[in-house]
């Protein structure tokens, strides 16, 4: 296995167009990660290196965050806001375009997809305007230094200042996460955040030695570190299973007359995804648990009732990150927003149209409506099926990391939002390269080309 994996990539290197994708590719990925480390004018960093080698990665959203940046929000880098405020504007969109007529409507014109990207790109700007604003400040009142961290004396110029370059170091993300899916390989932006993830590595070994070379009798390598090793293959194996796992609807075609040309009749396949979601059920339940507990805490500051205090403080304790009341609403909010994105996302009735208009039917079931409700059966039934893999796959960090004190640098690769986008983006690739090599008659990564479980 290893030797093909080793031909495989010695093959990649002999045909010279796909080198030259995989170097301009390799290339753009380092000027990323350049950007992560440049931290931005006007931040004392004697104080900000103490306190970063002091702090530990925190859980939740914010957590999340860093880590897609690849840490440049502790850095303060000039990629501190990452690509993420393109992502969150893509999922606006997305969900606008289904619930929205006009957009809708755009969205099948010619040309409508090219005004529905210039769009994400203003929304874009104006999330990386806000969220600059909010971290900006952030980094200005912060307590949690030894000294001040922000040295210009001038705030309104050092808010503008930084304003500015947070934004232009998103959209030059942006640029580059377009220019490597235009003439590299993969999906550029996926591939940077995959890069930002995987740049976390280093901290998770250190992390990972730190347990195992102490003094601490409650991690030992016979009993932790075997552990860690099954719990991290199981949950590489069935992230890789579940996301190319499908069930394949079998369509029948009627022979049909268009024009003068006779069209005869075939049997094809619908593929419907099982986790059809992806990790937007996560990031949209990690995203709304962030606010509960601030919100409790600073109403329990305003009420004057012994009370009433006394409840919301409670309430906010019970809802703290890692708490079991915390991972039954996330559980649940993830099993809901599974379901909300695939009410969405996933048109049956059009599919079902448009496989009357084509002639298309699937085997003992009506055209139209029949059609339709099946497919919603179907989609509903496999829907709960990537629900529960995804609360699985989302819970086992916490639960490590809260439950059983394990670094949560070590932790993160173990389940959630940083495992499943990296082992997607990574068969998606593989499935590119593949078809390069491919082409040239080359063997892929595993025998004949073929990943193992693809359809």
């Amino acid at each position: 296995m290893f030797r093909n994996i080793y031909n495989t990539f010695v093959n990649c290197f002999k045909i010279p167009e796909l080198k030259s994708r995989i170097l301009f590719t390799f290339g753009l990925l380092a000027v990323a990660q350049v950007l992560s480390f440049v931290r931005l004018p006007g931040i004392n960093g004697v104080v900000l290196a103490k306190h970063f080698a002091q702090s530990q990665n925190s859980g939740g959203l914010l957590g999340l965050y860093n880590t897609f940046a690849g840490g440049a929000f502790d850095r303060c880098a000039v990629a501190s806001l990452s690509i993420m405020p393109y992502i969150s504007a893509t999922i606006i969109i997305q969900l606008l375009t289904a619930v929205w007529p006009r957009l809708s409507k755009l969205a099948r014109e010619e040309g409508g997809r090219t005004k529905i990207i210039q769009y994400g790109r203003y929304l874009t700007v104006l999330l990386c305007v806000g969220q600059g604003i909010y971290f900006a400040n952030s980094w200005l009142h912060s307590q949690n230094y030894s000294a001040p961290l922000v040295l210009i004396d001038n705030h309104a110029w050092y808010l503008v200042q930084t304003v500015i370059i947070l934004t232009t170091g998103t959209m030059l993300l942006v640029w580059l996460g377009e220019q490597i899916t235009e003439r590299g390989i993969g999906n550029g932006v996926s591939l940077i955040i995959t890069a930002n993830i995987l740049t976390r590595l280093p901290n998770a070994a250190t992390a990972l030695v730190g347990m195992f070379g102490g003094n601490d009798p409650q991690h030992t390598l016979l009993g932790t570190g075997l552990l860690l090793i099954a719990l991290l293959v199981a949950v590489i194996g069935g992230v890789i299973a579940i996301t190319q796992a499908q069930r394949k609807i079998p369509v029948q075609y009627a022979s049909r007359m268009v024009g003068q040309k006779m069209y005869q009749g075939s049997t094809n396949y619908m593929p419907l995804k099982v986790n059809y979601a992806g990790v937007m059920p996560i990031i949209f339940a990690s995203s709304i648990l962030m606010f509960p507990q601030p919100v409790f805490t600073g109403l329990a500051n305003m009420v004057s009732s012994p009370f009433l205090q006394g409840n919301l403080r409670a309430l906010a304790t019970a809802l703290n990150y890692g708490s079991w009341l915390y991972m039954l609403i996330y559980s649940l909010m993830i099993l809901f927003f599974s379901y909300f994105w695939v009410a969405t996302q996933f048109n049956e009735i059009q599919i079902a149209d448009d496989l009357k208009k084509n002639g298309g039917y699937i085997p003992g079931v009506r055209p139209g409506q029949g059609t339709s409700d099946y497919l919603h059966r179907a989609m509903s039934r496999i829907t709960l099926a990537g629900a529960i893999f995804l609360t699985i796959i989302a819970t086992i960090p916490i639960i490590l990391s809260k439950q059983l004190n394990i670094d949560q640098n070590v932790s993160q690769f173990f389940g959630g939002t940083s495992i499943l986008i990296a082992v997607g983006v990574l068969l998606d690739t593989m499935r590119q390269v593949e078809s390069h090599l491919m082409m040239r008659h080359y063997d892929g990564f595993l025998k004949k080309g073929k990943i193992r479980g693809r359809f």
